[in-house]
This record gives structure tokens, C-alpha cells and sequence, in this order.
């Protein structure tokens, strides 16, 4: 493509020369957010233990804290302590059974409290149970931690800018008629990677294959299996919303899960976010830019530099 150029180069900077600098600094910025990814996946090991992991903690992992929450009220359905008002407001149903969770306590005390399942996550008891388990998930190291998501969050930030600051050279390029070519077959790759590292992932290599385990071992409780939950107990009945999705709620109650509103959705299975491990990826050109030659007359060699 024959591109007349326009006098001077744009911002100044030549095509070959912003090119060279754009190329150094997006594998150097892709480098250390893969760097960050992969630390972020691998998670910490320092305090793993093989204690085995409650329904609520499964739940947790699988959806996060609202799967968490269906969860215990599977589990407190199924024992018989909790039930809902023609309003669709919880209530309670004689004494609360032993061996509670401080999640199933907190939600059992709403439920006294006539709260409706939606503003469960929000009520004050039902959120310090919720940090709780997620704190013991991050110190088991199957959980990532605030800090770590934020590392790897700032990272993919710089790589979002610096992608920007390329999209604005290519269209000061072709504005000012100089050749891009090479530029936009940067960009194309970049583009991809930065899709791929934007998101910080919530668990851990080790927490997605925790979740996994935990599957294979009950996969009698998938509704699809008609599980019989008078059999399996409250505990049965939670891991199958932990690790099913409230379908499970539906199919051990489907009376309580309609007046209390519960909505019926399968867990993903994958966790709260999908994605894999950070990768990186470059780019090789030269050329020149406006008039100028990158080889002593040849201008690219016919395609195009930086802008």
C-alpha cells in the first residue's frame, strides 16, 4: 500500500523509533503481568491443610458468597429449622438444631428476624460469617487475598494504557497519512493478551482442583441424579446446593425455594472467574515513518512502521 506521507512525524517521534520503544515496553509490561497472573493462580501454600472442606466452604469457591448462603439454607431446610411465611419472609421453625456453622447460626437468627433470602448477604451476622470463611480459604491457600488480586489488577491496568496510548498513535498515524502497518500487527496480539490477563482471578490452581475432587465424590447429589435427600441429611442436602447451584434447593423443596424466591441456577463449576494462566507474546518490525526510510530509501519496505 502506497501511503503519502504527511510532513513531520507525528508526536514528533519517528515510526521506527516509537515502534522500537512501543515493542520494549508492551513485552516488558506483558512479562511482569503474566509474571503476577501466575503467581496469582499458583496461590500460597503455607498454610495448606488436608482437613476436608465443609459444604459451605465448597460453595463458597464454586459461587462465592451468595452460593455460600444457599448452601446453609439448604442445609437448615432439610433439618427441618427454618421455613417461609406466606410474605415470602423467612422464619424459624422450633429450636435451632446443634453442630450449627456460624454461617447456618447467623442465617438461622435472620430467619427469626423474618428476613427475606435476598438480604441475606447484606445482614451484619451473615457478612462476618461470610469473611470468615473466606479467610480460612485464603489462609488454606485456595483463595486468592485482596492484595494479591490488586498486584495483578495494576498490572493488566498499565497494559490497558499502554494498549490505548498504541490505539491513539495508529489513528494520529493514519490521520496525518503516515504507514501503520506494522503497528496495527502489534496491536492485534496485544489486544488478545490484555483480554486474557485483565481479570484477577478468585481462586487458586489449588482451589479449582479442591472443588473438583469434592465433584467426583458427590456426584450422586446433581439433581439430575434425584437424589434422595431425606437420606443424605442436611448435610447432603447443602453440599448438593454447594456444588449444584440452587437447582438443588429446588429439587430437595421446590415449594420454599418459589414463596422465598429463590432463584433457579447451576453452579458454574469453574469458580467465580474463568480464564488461564498469563502468556506473553511479542512482535518483530521496522520501517520508517512519513518520508523518511528505515533502510536507505526502501520507506518499511513497502508496508508500514509506527504512525
Amino acid at each position: 500500500m502506497s501511503v503519502h506521507a504527511a510532513s513531520g512525524d507525528t508526536w514528533g517521534i519517528s515510526g521506527p523509533t516509537f515502534l522500537r520503544y512501543y515493542l520494549a515496553a508492551a513485552i516488558l509490561v506483558v512479562v511482569i503481568a503474566a509474571y503476577h497472573r501466575v503467581r496469582l493462580a499458583a496461590g500460597s501454600t503455607g498454610a495448606m491443610t488436608t482437613d476436608p472442606l465443609g459444604p459451605q466452604q465448597v460453595a463458597y469457591l464454586n459461587g462465592g458468597p451468595r452460593l455460600a448462603v444457599h448452601a446453609a439454607l439448604g442445609g437448615l431446610r432439610a433439618s427441618g429449622a427454618i421455613g417461609v411465611r406466606p410474605d415470602r419472609r423467612l422464619t424459624t421453625v422450633g429450636a435451632a438444631p446443634t453442630g450449627l456453622t456460624p454461617l447456618d447460626q447467623a442465617i438461622h437468627w435472620a430467619a427469626h428476624q423474618h428476613a427475606r433470602v435476598g438480604d441475606l448477604p447484606q445482614d451484619e451476622r451473615v457478612r462476618t460469617a461470610l469473611h470468615q470463611i473466606r479467610n480460612g480459604l485464603e489462609q488454606r491457600g485456595l483463595l486468592t487475598d485482596d492484595a494479591q488480586r490488586a498486584r495483578a489488577r495494576f498490572w493488566a491496568t498499565i497494559l490497558i494504557a499502554l494498549l490505548g496510548l498504541g490505539v491513539l498513535r495508529l489513528v494520529s498515524g493514519l490521520f496525518n497519512g503516515h504507514p501503520v502497518g506494522y503497528l496495527l500487527l502489534t496491536l492485534v496480539p496485544l489486544l488478545i493478551i490484555t483480554l486474557v490477563l485483565r481479570r484477577a482471578p478468585m481462586l487458586t490452581r489449588a482451589g479449582r482442583s479442591a472443588v473438583r475432587s469434592v465433584r467426583r465424590e458427590h456426584t450422586h447429589l446433581a439433581p439430575a441424579s434425584a437424589p434422595a435427600y431425606a437420606t443424605y441429611g442436611a448435610a447432603g442436602a447443602a453440599m448438593g446446593v454447594a456444588l449444584y447451584g440452587t437447582a438443588s434447593l429446588w429439587a430437595l423443596d421446590p415449594g420454599f425455594a418459589e414463596q422465598a424466591e429463590i432463584q433457579r441456577q447451576a453452579a458454574s463449576g469453574s469458580g467465580w472467574t474463568g480464564g488461564s494462566d498469563g502468556s506473553s507474546g511479542g512482535g518483530d518490525s521496522s520501517g520508517g515513518d512519513g518520508g523518511s526510510s528505515c533502510g536507505g530509501g526502501g520507506g518499511c519496505g513497502g508496508g508500514g512502521c509506527g504512525g
